[in-house]
């Protein structure tokens, strides 16, 4: 299979290219390439500046959103700063009014280098935990006014493909196909893992098939590198690659899993504090839950088919290894909890 992390010479000759696409001063600047950062999608970015009014430069990987679908993302963005949220990255035009470049057989997009860390596991606690719900309370509030529907939730339909994929490859795929010294280990846990947890994914989904819920946009992939704090602030939301029309309870479980787990005093005091900026019905609390425990789940099962059939860097299997490891971590923790799993 083809590396989503490959020509990175190339795209090192494009980034100068494509800044010259953009209007003085922003096409003058010199572009720094810094890899991923540890990010999974494969795409390939660049700093601009160093100080105050840095930018970033990203290039999509080769099975990023298309054309038009990176224009929607883009006007979502572009609404949400226009409703005054400044921890949503702004989105730079070219100079002929477009919001990407065609450069290098990838898109590219130039926008604000947001201040502030990926910290929250380092410096855990209630104040942060509830500015980070306050924050997405009020990106679901900006994107509730445009495109609203009501519709069974799509994050319920795509675990329930998850599955399916499952299902489908694990009896045909030895239970050693991840070699990689780095990540053989946590993938034989995971493994071992999955079979008792598998079969209540579909129960856990099965209530919520069709049952009609307030759609909009959400992001989608919110989760704890996502999330840029300066002091106890959200100053940055990055990483609108996912961004997709769905249910609210889609991002309060990948961002609430992800930054607090199974802590249920944390869970219940950021609910709290997204309630205090938009409303949440119970059904929606309810269904965080279930997308929680059921994403963990299906995260395992979707990282071991990723790494069966994908090439990746040495410091991308470590940081691969970590991901995963954090995820087998939380699924064994249940083997104590099963009640508490049990009643999502």
């Amino acid at each position: 299979m083809q590396s989503l992390t490959m020509h990175p010479c190339d795209l090192e000759r494009a980034a100068p290219e494509v800044l010259a696409c953009y209007p003085t001063p922003l096409g003058l600047r010199s572009p720094v390439a810094l890899g991923n950062l540890g990010g999974f999608s494969g795409a390939a970015l660049f700093r601009i500046g160093d100080a105050d009014g840095a930018l970033c430069l990203r290039a999509w990987p080769l099975l990023g959103p298309g054309p038009e679908r990176l224009t929607w993302i883009h006007h979502r963005m572009q609404s949400a700063r226009g409703a005054g949220l400044s921890f949503v990255p702004r989105v730079f035009p070219t100079s002929d009014g477009r919001t990407f470049v065609a450069n290098a057989s990838r898109l590219w997009e130039l926008q604000e280098w947001l201040p502030g860390s990926a910290d929250f596991h380092e410096r855990p606690s209630v104040r942060r935990l509830e500015n980070a719900a306050v924050a997405l309370a009020a990106l679901h509030s900006a994107w509730d006014r445009t495109a609203g529907t009501t519709q069974p939730c799509p994050a319920v339909r795509r675990r329930v493909e998850s599955l399916r994929r499952w299902d489908a490859f694990a009896p045909t795929t030895p239970g050693d196909a991840v070699t990689d010294p780095t990540l053989h280990a946590v993938a034989q846990r995971a493994r071992g893992l999955l079979p008792r947890w598998q079969g209540q994914v579909r129960p856990w989904l099965e209530p919520w098939g069709n049952r009609p819920l307030a759609l909009h946009a959400c992001l989608c992939d919110v989760w704890h590198d996502h999330v840029l704090f300066t002091g106890d602030q959200v100053t940055g939301v990055i990483d609108y690659g996912a961004v997709k029309v769905d249910n609210a309870a889609v991002d309060l479980a990948r961002m609430l899993g992800s930054l607090v787990g199974d802590d249920e005093p944390a869970w219940q005091a950021a609910l709290a504090a997204y309630r205090s900026v938009r409303a949440l019905s119970c059904e929606e609390e309810q269904l965080a839950r279930v997308l929680d425990v059921t994403g963990t789940v299906l995260g395992v099962a979707n990282w071991l088919m990723r790494l069966a059939v994908e090439k990746r860097t040495a410091a991308e299997q470590e940081a691969v290894a970590r991901r995963l490891e954090t995820l087998v971590r939380r699924v064994a923790e249940w083997e104590t909890k099963m009640p508490l799993a049990a009643e999502r």
